[in-house]
Parts: structure tokens; C-alpha cells; sequence
């Protein structure tokens, strides 16, 4: 289940681990005092990119309604109107599509690269007061200040720590089974869908917690500010994509609205990708309660990077996903400006390497399926599962090594290189049942036994 000593777990002396906290600190102050022209230049060039693109795909949408009003109006030539043909036609897909890809992407860059970036303060020290987490406020329905808190103070201070940080399965999904399986658990499927699609109206009401409201952990009258901030932003949004563009296409109202609507699908879809991505693949850790109540700075470091994920990519993919894809870095530190986390990213594997430890990272695609694969999984009851609660894919313990003595006996800290934490999770995961094992339990042999067989097999070889 989650891990409640986190030393133990990584096989790490209280010496090792000041040192690791140490090294990390140098890296973030080596980037700190780097920091200048260069990137500023990056920011703003980006958002002047990201505005040029907003632009061009509303206008793009609009675009056909000022064909038909110019031949309305008789400007025409010979060979059939002032504009190409394709331009007037109303129900022109080819322009259509143009402009939603162009706005879904303009949305895209202002919530990842830009909105949550800027609100996590890594434009701060350019002391510009249009970029600065004080004053932006971002293209979505959640309000900044309910984002700021949620996320950046709340999941980013008790990051995977069960029962404090709201963000492992959204309230929503169960993604380890420390949260106990119920009958509703069975629609978690079709509860992804739905999260995935209307994301940026899960994370608006997110800091509201009307669950806890409704079970009574939550007062009402403190609840109540946040409701009314987070149904006015959103009325806002609301009024924008829905009602003032479309206006503005006036008889093709309904296809621009369509095409806002389409746009922000995009977006949130996008959104939830690229943030489960970098929390529910398989290796990334969850934590105790007592582990979070008893660490220390180097410690919370070292969960940061035990309990995230990165997936690959190269420039594009990184700014499309607001430089996520070093989920890693970005938790070790979430007010760097963004485009250094691929440089820290190197220093990070050093790090692991000395150490023995885990580096998690895999492609998008497959990041994502593994997600998925969790998902579809634990909407079952336990029953049905046939890994070993201490050593499955989705969630491990330090009480793996002590139920696997035979991978403990392997691991040594002295030996050069290291045998740690990363050598004992590649042992652990031989002695996870396969596909003809779960087809076994099922058929009526026990998960133990199966476990039991495999480390038997593990010692003989």
C-alpha cells in the first residue's frame, strides 16, 4: 500500500538523503541565478504567440459571416464575389476546422505553458505586473485564486500524501487501492469520460469541496464565497465563448458557438492528459500520513520525485504541454520558469543514478495507457485483483522488501554501482503475476499462493 518511511523505502542512509536535499538545492540555485533576458524574452514571446493564434482562430470562425454580408452588400466581381468562394460559404468545414485548431491550440498554450505557469509565480522575478501571479488571471472557468490554492499550495505541499492531497484520483477516481472500493466504483469509467471531457469545470469547483460540504466537514458559510467566485467566473467564460464570439458570426452564431465549445473540449481533454500523465502511471509513489507528519526538506524533495512522472518529448510537445512532461522538476520546483526544466532534468538523473533511484518516464502514449490500464483496473473490486498490494504496478510499500526478503538480500548501498531502491523495484516487478497467473486466480488459486510460488522460483534461480 503507500509507502510510511520513505528512507526505508528508498534504501537511503539520513546521510544520503541531506545530501540529496543538499544537491537539489544547488540546482535550484545554480537556475535561480541564471535567470535573465533570455527567458523573459521566452515568456513573452510566447504569449504574443498564443494572443496572435486566439485572434486568428476566432476570426477564422467569423470569417465566412463578412463574406456574406460583402455579397449582401453587392461586392462582386465577375467571376463571383470580392471573397473566394469558400469564404462566403457558411458551412465551409476546411475553415471551420482551421479555426477551431487554431483556437483549441491558443487555449491550450494560455492554460498550460503560460496560465499555470505564471500563476505558480515563475514569472515573479521579472516583476512585470501583466505577467505575474498576483495579476493573471487565466482562459478557464476555475478562478486563479481557487486554482492557487488547490493546487499550488495544496497539492504541491502534500503531493500523493493520501487523505491531504485531493489531487490522487480527483475526489473522483480511485487510483490506489488504499481508497476503498464501493459499487459506485464500478462507473469509474464512465466517471474518467466525463471528468476528462469537462475538466476545466472539475478543477473550478475543485477548491469549493462540496463533497466535504455535503458530508459535513466543510461549513457552508465557508464554502459559499468560493461557489459564488467560481459561478461568476465561469458565467464569464460562459458569456464569451458562448454568446459574445457567436454574436458576432450573427446568423452562423451557432457554428461558432459549436466551435467554441469543440475548442475547449480540446483543451480539457489536453489538460487531463498531460496532468494524469504525470501522476497515475504506474511507479509513482503514494504516501502515508506519518511520512508526510515526520520529514524534512530533503525528504519532501524526495517524495516530489518518487511521487511524479515525465513522459518524453521534444520542444513542441513541451510547450504544448506547459513543459509538464518534466512533471518531475516541476514538483522538485514549481516556481522555476518552465523552460528550464529540461536542462534541471539532466542534473535530476545524475542525482537518481548516484543514488540507485527511480527516474519514472516513458512515452505519452505510453504513460497514458498505463493510467488507463489503472483506472479500468481498480474500478473492480480487490478481489479481482491479483498482484500484491505491496508490489503492483499502481502502488508499492517498503513492506515489499520485507515480504520479499530474496530482493532485499540483493540490494547493497556499498557496492559500486549501487544497488538500490531502482535495482529492487526491477526485482519486485519479475515476481508481479503475469497474465497466465491472473487467469489462474481467477479460475480459483489464490493471490498468495501465486506470490509464493513466484518468490520460490525467484530464490531457486
Amino acid at each position: 500500500m503507500a509507502i510510511s518511511d520513505i528512507k526505508a523505502y528508498s534504501h537511503l542512509s539520513e546521510e544520503d538523503v541531506a545530501e540529496i536535499g543538499r544537491r537539489f538545492e544547488a540546482i535550484a540555485e545554480e537556475h535561480r541565478a541564471a535567470l535573465g533576458p533570455k527567458d523573459a524574452r521566452y515568456i513573452r514571446t510566447l504569449i504574443r504567440v498564443q494572443r496572435i493564434l486566439e485572434v486568428t482562430g476566432r476570426g477564422l470562425l467569423v470569417l465566412p459571416t463578412i463574406g456574406m454580408a460583402l455579397d449582401k452588400a453587392g461586392y462582386k466581381t465577375r467571376k463571383g464575389g470580392l471573397l473566394p468562394r469558400s469564404l462566403r460559404t457558411p458551412a465551409h468545414k476546411g475553415l471551420w476546422w482551421a479555426g477551431v485548431s487554431t483556437l483549441s491550440l491558443a487555449k491550450v498554450l494560455e492554460n498550460l505553458e503560460i496560465g499555470h505557469n505564471t500563476m505558480h509565480g515563475q514569472w515573479d522575478w521579472m516583476n512585470d505586473p501583466e505577467i505575474h501571479s498576483s495579476t493573471w488571471e487565466w482562459d478557464n472557468s476555475c478562478p486563479s485564486s481557487g486554482w492557487k490554492h488547490s493546487h499550488n499550495f495544496v497539492h504541491h505541499k502534500y503531493t500523493n500524501v493520501l487523505g491531504m492531497d485531493n489531487d490522487v484520483g480527483y475526489g473522483i477516481l480511485r487510483v490506489t487501492r488504499d481508497k476503498k472500493w464501493t459499487p459506485v466504483t464500478l462507473t469509474q469509467p464512465i466517471q474518467n469520460v466525463i471528468l476528462a471531457s469537462l475538466f476545466q469545470w472539475a478543477v473550478a469547483f475543485y477548491d469549493v469541496e462540496l463533497g466535504a460540504v455535503f458530508a459535513g466537514k466543510k461549513k457552508w458559510e465557508v464554502a459559499k464565497p468560493q461557489f459564488i467566485e467560481v459561478l461568476e467566473k465561469g458565467g464569464r467564460q460562459l458569456l464569451k465563448d458562448y454568446a459574445l464570439f457567436p454574436l458576432l458570426a450573427g446568423p452562423r452564431w451557432a457554428e461558432v458557438a459549436k466551435g467554441n465549445a469543440v475548442a475547449n473540449l480540446v483543451r480539457n481533454v489536453w489538460a487531463y492528459a498531460v496532468i494524469f500523465c504525470g501522476h497515475f502511471p504506474d511507479d509513482a509513489e503514494t504516501f502515508t500520513k506519518d511520512q508526510y507528519k515526520n520529514e524534512n526538506k530533503a525528504e519532501w524533495y524526495l517524495r516530489q520525485m518518487l511521487g511524479s512522472a515525465n513522459f518524453h518529448g521534444g520542444f513542441i510537445l513541451s510547450v504544448l504541454s506547459g513543459n509538464l512532461n518534466y512533471q518531475i522538476e516541476h514538483h522538485l520546483y514549481p516556481d522555476m520558469p518552465s523552460n528550464r526544466l529540461a536542462a534541471i532534468s539532466k542534473q535530476v538523473k545524475e542525482i537518481c543514478r548516484d543514488y540507485d533511484l527511480p527516474y519514472n518516464t516513458g512515452s505519452f502514449p505510453g504513460q497514458l495507457l498505463q493510467v488507463q490500464r489503472t483506472i479500468l483496473k481498480l474500478s473492480l473490486p480487490d478481489r479481482f485483483l491479483v498482484a500484491d498490494p505491496d508490489n503492483a504496478p499502481e502502488v508499492r510499500s517498503e513492506k515489499a522488501f520485507v515480504k520479499y526478503p530474496q530482493v532485499e538480500q540483493q540490494l547493497d548501498a556499498t557496492t559500486t554501482p549501487r544497488r538500490g531502491l531502482r535495482t529492487g523495484l526491477g526485482l519486485l516487478k519479475k515476481l508481479r503475476p503475469g497474465v497466465k497467473d491472473a487467469i489462474a486466480a481467477y479460475t480459483g488459486r489464490s493471490t498468495r499462493t501465486l506470490d509464493n510460488q513466484r518468490a520460490a522460483a525467484q530464490v531457486g534461480a
